[in-house]
């Protein structure tokens, strides 16, 4: 079930990927009960803490085409941690991103990813997704 688990958070990342790198629903990875949650001090403030699955997909949207927020993006999940226990894992990943917004700033961040699962037949779920940044710095083109 690890497989799977990583597979849905990797999922998810190609899905807020702009443009988008994969095909599918949001919606479908997150538990009717999610909820996602900026943590420390600059993702508390800057997200907050989102709850239910159509809220959080409504929220990532913002983010998304055809809302003018990136013009590119990539996300790059690093090996982490998965703990199962039948029903529910948990996992950790360290996640790097690379930005170009609309106003043409760009810039890399470094993220920690704790993610809860909900176990199923069909395949994980998200039940609770937090994420932390730990490194930001911007980026420029060499001229």
């Amino acid at each position: 079930m690890t497989a799977g688990v990583e597979e849905t958070v990797t999922r998810y990342l190609a899905l807020c990927d702009v443009p988008t790198r994969g095909d599918g629903d949001l919606g479908d990875l997150f538990t009717e009960d999610a909820v996602w949650e900026g943590g420390g001090d600059a993702y508390a403030e800057k997200f907050g803490r989102t709850e239910g699955r159509t809220a959080i997909v409504a929220m990532l949207a913002e983010y998304l085409p055809p809302h003018p927020h990136f013009r590119a993006n990539v996300h790059l999940l690093f090996p982490g941690t998965v703990d199962t226990d039948g029903t529910t894992a948990r996992g950790s990943w360290p996640m790097q991103q690379l930005s170009r917004y609309e106003s043409g700033s760009a810039e890399v961040m470094v993220a920690r990813l704790d993610v809860t699962f909900r176990l199923d037949d069909d395949h994980p779920r998200i039940s609770a997704f937090r994420t932390e940044r730990l490194f930001c710095a911007p980026l420029t083109e060499e001229r």
